[in-house]
């Protein structure tokens, strides 16, 4: 999962549905992928969903992105704060 060139914080972990992140930057392009071919992932910006490497627009303050994989078996959803100043 990467959110432009930012620093996810913590680091990425599958284990770890959480993260953070700071951007002074308008846009950053927000990409997911994962090891399984047959996964489904679905990105929301702010509750709109949103194409998957796309550049997301950030309002200035708390923006969340939420991520959805569902691989048929089970779904886990990341979340991520950015926070634009």
């Amino acid at each position: 999962m990467t959110i432009g060139a930012l620093t996810l914080d913590p680091l990425f972990d599958a284990g770890t549905l959480a993260y953070a992140v700071a951007t002074t930057n308008a846009t950053n392009v927000v990409t997911a992928m994962t090891d399984d071919p047959s996964a489904v992932i679905a990105i929301d910006l702010d509750g709109t969903p949103h194409t998957n490497g796309a550049a997301a627009t950030w309002a200035a303050g708390t923006n969340t992105v939420t991520i959805t994989v569902t691989d048929g078996v089970s779904e886990t959803e990341y979340v991520v704060t950015v926070t634009k100043s």
